[in-house]
């Protein structure tokens, strides 16, 4: 039987071992601090000066010195006056509080939890700057956005075609513009499959400027009152 368990390499106690609290507190320390684990900085390369009981780092610096010499990569635990080398495995995380952040090991170093997210797959809602909802499942809140074409050196093809889709011709499909959340210009097939491009004073009362017929590509100019139709 092994002295140690697999994964966290907690000590185990033997068939009639003497001092059996001895090997059962050990464990319980290295449970302790791998349990739920938050370290307090990432970017030290030598051990504080006055460190506090249970205060944890993780070693990433390559040259690491004093207490800490030949820890590279692992988690350093202050405890019972001592520091304590912890080796991790590939998948552990950790919490860096002075980061705010989530640190993943990969098996050789540790990386930034969002630098090994590759995809993001049927999400439900997703808000960058600012909260998703059921009506806007995404959102953003944003000066600038910028789409550009993967090139060839990259595997692409170098072209860039975005691509909007609707169910039916009696759908809309559009962009909106709005000033203040009210709506001044629109562009799209609204209602039915011509392109038509209006513009409204108030979001309320539409004119269509312009319109082609998606059967002859004509464009005639409509006139008259504005439509008082709105879908927002």
């Amino acid at each position: 039987m092994a002295d140690t368990t697999p994964s966290l390499a907690l000590p185990l106690i033997a068939g009639g071992q003497a001092q059996k609290h001895v090997t059962h507190n050990e464990a319980l320390a290295l449970l302790d601090a791998l349990v739920q684990l938050a370290v307090l900085d990432k970017d030290r390369a030598a051990p504080p000066a006055s460190p506090a009981e249970g205060d944890r780092y993780l070693i990433v610096s390559g040259n690491p010195s004093g207490a800490w010499t030949g820890w590279a990569g692992r988690i350093a635990r202050f405890q019972d006056g001592a520091w304590l080398s912890l080796k991790p495995l590939a998948g552990w995380t950790a919490y860096v509080a002075d980061e705010a952040e989530l640190y993943t090991f990969t098996g050789s170093a540790w990386m930034p939890f969002r630098a090994t997210i590759t995809a993001l797959d049927n999400l439900t809602r997703l808000g960058l700057g600012t909260g998703a909802d059921a009506d806007n499942p995404f959102a953003a809140k944003l000066n600038k956005a910028l789409w550009t074409a993967l090139t060839v050196a990259e595997g692409g093809s170098g072209d860039l075609r975005y691509t909007l889709n609707k169910q039916a011709a009696g759908n809309t499909l559009s962009l909106l513009m709005q000033t203040g959340f009210s709506a001044r210009a629109e562009i799209g097939l609204t209602g039915d499959d011509d392109l038509r491009v209006k513009v409204s004073p108030n979001g309320g009362d539409w004119f269509e400027a312009l319109r082609i017929a998606r059967e002859t590509g004509g464009s005639p100019f409509p006139v008259g009152s504005p439509s008082r139709t709105c879908r927002f």
